[in-house]
């Protein structure tokens, strides 16, 4: 069959012409749609420590002392049973020695160590952590890192924030470093995950959780806001002070202002309803001019307790404050949906041209 083609009408616009149209108007919504969603992010998970969190040092060998060290919570070994110098060392807590606790506080902290080592990875660091500032995640060095000068961790005003470090081989605290906390963060939710030994230099202030799958060694007058928990190897120690500090827990009374807010509305409309009931009531005194003298106070006294608006105006103000305005995402919808439009109206334009 011949095709029957008009010579004197306009060539017409192929169909991919108005379906690449109208998907680059969709294309562009989309785009801006997603522009408006926050970033995803993965941040870690408080560890648990079980029995081995009332631990300030717990060794797998042996524990070694040299000077007044303090230890603010226990002090434990195994499967080895060797403590040596305390005193001179004084501890805070309970001590066991190759005992039943201890095996116990050793199996919790292997089950911490896999723990923070199985969490996800929010970012990988390299082999320097001084100088950086860090919000809450989860932190990779697949080798030896170390801390020169002072790492600040930045909770962002959650008390709840968490820190983990997966450190595949060796940490190096170098002397006179500093871990510093700001904005609420705690040294309760900061935890070391080494793969090898840690070392802690002099006069060092250090915060967090130590898990080292081999030996810890606290050099001279370093500080340790945290604990030294070794699974296999020996834990060193030269006049030192260990504190364990207990998390802060977040107050939950900030809902409570909105009771004060809702029970202030509800006095209002009482005085409002009071009249509404006193006209229905005097109808029905006069239409009983004889016995019911009786019982015309008993109604007056029960017509102000049966105000029903009262309900009416509290629903009223609950729906005031349940409504929100629209959050910053709302313009770039507005804009989704007009390069939508667009898109509609280029197709519609190409029809026109071609039926004319």
């Amino acid at each position: 069959m011949r095709r029957y083609t008009d010579r004197n009408s306009p060539p017409r616009p192929r169909l991919w012409v108005r379906r690449r149209l109208l998907l680059s108007g969709l294309l562009l919504a989309a785009l801006t749609d997603f522009g408006a969603l926050p970033p995803a992010s993965a941040v870690g998970t408080t560890v648990g420590l079980g029995t081995a969190g009332s631990y300030s040092v717990l060794g797998g060998e042996t524990v070694t002392n040299t000077g007044p060290t303090e230890l603010s919570g226990d002090l434990g070994v195994a499967p080895g049973t060797e403590i040596v110098g305390f005193p001179p060392g004084d501890v805070g807590g309970a001590t066991h020695a190759g005992d039943a606790e201890a095996g116990q506080a050793k199996s919790d902290l292997t089950t911490a160590y896999n723990n923070a080592a199985g969490q996800a990875s929010d970012e990988s660091v390299g082999a320097e952590l001084g100088g950086r500032t860090l919000t809450p995640g989860v932190y990779t060095a697949s080798s030896a890192t170390q801390i020169t000068g002072t790492l600040t961790l930045d909770a962002q005003g959650d008390p709840g924030a968490v820190f983990i470090f997966q450190v595949g081989s060796d940490l190096t605290a170098a002397s006179n470093s500093q871990v510093l906390l700001l904005n609420d963060a705690q040294s309760c939710h900061v935890f070391w995950q080494v793969s090898r030994s840690a070392t802690i230099g002099t006069s060092a202030d250090f915060v967090g959780t130590i898990m080292a799958l081999t030996s810890i060694t606290v050099d001279s007058g370093a500080d340790v806001q945290g604990r030294a928990l070794a699974r296999n190897g020996a834990v060193t120690l030269d006049n030192n002070r260990f504190t364990n500090v207990t998390c802060a827990t977040t107050s939950t009374s900030s809902p409570t202002p909105t009771d004060t807010a809702t029970s202030s509305p509800t006095s209002s409309p009482t005085s409002t309803g009071s009249p509404t009931a006193s006209p229905t009531q005097s109808d029905t005194s006069t239409a009983s001019p004889t016995t019911s003298d009786s019982a015309s106070p008993t109604s007056s006294a029960s017509s102000p307790t049966a105000v029903v608006p009262v309900e009416t105006s509290e629903a009223a103000a609950v729906g005031d404050l349940a409504f929100t305005g629209g959050g910053p995402s709302g313009p770039l919808i507005v804009v989704g949906l007009a390069a939508s439009l667009l898109g509609v109206a280029l197709v519609v334009a190409a029809r026109r041209r071609r039926v004319s």
